[in-house]
């Protein structure tokens, strides 16, 4: 009876080699859930998103669509809107990332500092409490204060500084030049608390010894600051600057709303310039919109490649 259950019982792996090779084999099987999950939702879409670039595909046509090769990169190269698009997202861009950066540093020192952790605890939760309202509630708010009669901002202008009249009152929305700075300041106000625990955990993870020493050694809070600090939160802000770089390149939901398809508008970046080809225009051009969205992508993967290397570890 024993030699029967011995001999039914699965072979197990009696050699170093023949464990290793069950342990990694155990360890694909695990991983397999997420691999198909990645190849899935990540992989396939973008290939998917290549293939119809070089097409003529469109979602009301009728006849199937055919290979077209580079057509639809060349027409979107030499269309003006594809580059005052890519322009307008840069300026936007260049408006964001420095609040993005400069504010939550500061704020994070700040906050660093307080001894007492009650206090600090209740700071921390008041300034993470832009990060999770949700959008739509954000858009509504910041579309009450730009408000052009009835919003507060413009309220606070004319009636208690009287710096304006009810005539000159700023356009902070509307497709003028205040639209784009005003939906910077928008979205620095909303990621202020995320980004500012980012550097929270960066100080965290300083050694209090060195700021000790240098202050030991007649350094003051600027050459701290500049040469100790500051050089380990630079991973930190290598992480922000990639991340949000990508995520001010290609807004696209606050520029339906704040400036909707006015190709005159300094919103009309090319994000909308795409999503006006795919959805709205004619017979929703999907490929000239995929060459689009390709040309944007590539664009940002070189900035990003040059902002990895600019933020390198030296030495």
């Amino acid at each position: 009876m024993k030699l029967t259950a011995r001999m039914n019982a699965p072979s197990r792996p009696r050699s170093s080699e023949e464990r290793a090779q069950w342990a990694r084999a155990n360890v694909w099987l695990f991983l397999l859930p997420a691999l198909v999950f990645f190849v899935g939702y990540q992989v396939w879409p973008i290939i998917r998103v290549v293939w119809i670039s070089f097409t003529d595909y469109q979602f009301l046509a009728n006849e199937p669509a055919n290979l077209v090769g580079f057509a639809n990169y060349a027409e979107a190269l030499t269309d003006p809107l594809m580059w005052a698009g890519l322009g307008r997202a840069a300026l936007f861009t260049a408006m964001f990332l420095p609040g993005t950066i400069i504010l939550p540093l500061l704020l994070a020192i700040l906050v660093d500092r307080v001894r007492n952790q009650r206090v600090a605890t209740v700071y921390r939760v008041i300034i993470l409490i832009p990060a999770v309202i949700p959008s739509t509630l954000i858009f509504v708010l910041w579309k009450w204060m730009y408000n052009f009669q009835v919003g507060p901002i413009n309220h606070f202008l004319v009636e208690v500084l009287g710096v304006f009249t009810i005539q000159t009152a700023p356009q902070w929305l509307g497709g003028t030049a205040l639209t784009l700075p005003s939906i910077a300041i928008m979205e620095v106000w909303w990621g202020l608390g995320y980004h500012t625990v980012f550097f929270l955990a960066g100080l965290a993870a300083i050694p209090k010894e060195l700021t000790e020493a240098a202050r030991v050694d007649g350094a003051n809070e600027w050459q701290i600051f500049w040469n100790v600090t500051l050089p380990a939160l630079q991973p930190i802000m290598m992480i922000l600057i990639v991340l949000r770089f990508g995520t001010s390149m290609a807004v696209i939901d606050e520029y339906l709303i704040f400036g909707g398809f006015d190709r005159e508008s300094p919103t009309y970046t090319w994000t909308i310039f795409m999503y006006d080809q795919a959805f709205k225009t004619g017979l929703w051009r999907q490929g000239f919109a995929a060459a689009i969205g390709m040309i944007g992508a590539v664009f940002m993967m070189v900035f990003v490649g040059g902002l990895l290397y600019l933020f390198r570890r030296k030495g």
